[in-house]
C-alpha cells in the first residue's frame, strides 16, 4: 500500500489488495476496506456516534467502493460494492447502503435506514432513521424525508417510522414525505410535492399536499430503460 500523507490507520483496521488513500484520511478501529477501494481526501471512516450508542459491529465497505472527499461513515454500517459515497455525504451508523447505489454530495442516510442495490441519491438528501429504500428507486436533490410527527412530543418507546420507498419509485428534486408514508413501487412523485399519504403503485403525484393525477405508463417503466 503506498504511503498517504496525513492517512491514520487503525492497527485493527483492515485493508484489501490495491486500495488507494488521499491525503488526511481516519481509518477507526475494526473498519474492513474491501478490494480496490478508493478513499478521498480527508475522509473519516469508522467513526463513533457521540452519545455512544453504536453497536460492537465494524463498519464495512465492499470491494471497488469509492468513499468521496471529506464523507464521513460510521461505524457499524455496511457499504456494498462499487458504490459511492458522495462528497461530504455522512451514513450512520447500522445504515446499508447497497451494491452500485450512490449517495449524492452532502447527503446523509441516518441510523438504521437499509438502501438497496443501484439506487440514486442526489445531492443534499437527507434519508431519515429507520427508513427503506428498496432496490433501483431514484431520489432527486433536496429531498426531506421525516419520522416523527410529534417532533419529540411523544413517549420514548413509541416507534419511530420513517418513509419506504418501494422498488423503482422516482422522487423528483424538493420533494418533502411525511413518517411513515410508503410511496409504492414504480410511482412517480413529482418535484416539490409535500407527500402525507400512501402513494400506490404506478401513481404518478404532484401538488401540496400530493394527489395521483395519472399512472405511470407501461413504457415508462425500468424494464424498458435498462
Amino acid at each position: 500500500m503506498p504511503a498517504a500523507p496525513g492517512l491514520v490507520l487503525n492497527p485493527t483496521a483492515s485493508v484489501g489488495e490495491g486500495v488507494q488513500f488521499g491525503v488526511n484520511v481516519v481509518v477507526h478501529d475494526g473498519v474492513v476496506i474491501g478490494d480496490g477501494c478508493q478513499i478521498q481526501d480527508n475522509a473519516v471512516l469508522g467513526k463513533r456516534t457521540a452519545r455512544g450508542s453504536d453497536s460492537d459491529e465494524p463498519l464495512v465497505i465492499g470491494a471497488g467502493t469509492k468513499i468521496c472527499t471529506a464523507a464521513i461513515v460510521f461505524a457499524s454500517a455496511r457499504i456494498g460494492a462499487g458504490a459511492v459515497i458522495g462528497d461530504q455525504a455522512y451514513v450512520r451508523e447500522r445504515a446499508q447502503v447497497g451494491d452500485g447505489s450512490l449517495v449524492g454530495r452532502g447527503s446523509a442516510i441516518d441510523n438504521d435506514v437499509v438502501v438497496g442495490a443501484r439506487v440514486s441519491i442526489q445531492t443534499m438528501v437527507y434519508v431519515t432513521g429507520f427508513s427503506v429504500v428498496e432496490d433501483d428507486v431514484f431520489v432527486g436533490p433536496g429531498v426531506t424525508t421525516t419520522n416523527d410527527n410529534t417532533m419529540m412530543r411523544q413517549d420514548r418507546a413509541a416507534p419511530i417510522r420513517g418513509a419506504t420507498l418501494r422498488r423503482a419509485c422516482r422522487i423528483g428534486g424538493g420533494v418533502t414525505i411525511a413518517p411513515g408514508v410508503e410511496v409504492g413501487e414504480e410511482a412517480f412523485v413529482a418535484a416539490g410535492a409535500v407527500v402525507v399519504n400512501d402513494v400506490r403503485s404506478r401513481a404518478v403525484v404532484m401538488g401540496v399536499p400530493a394527489r395521483e393525477v395519472r399512472r405511470v405508463s407501461d413504457e415508462d417503466l425500468l424494464e424498458r430503460w435498462r
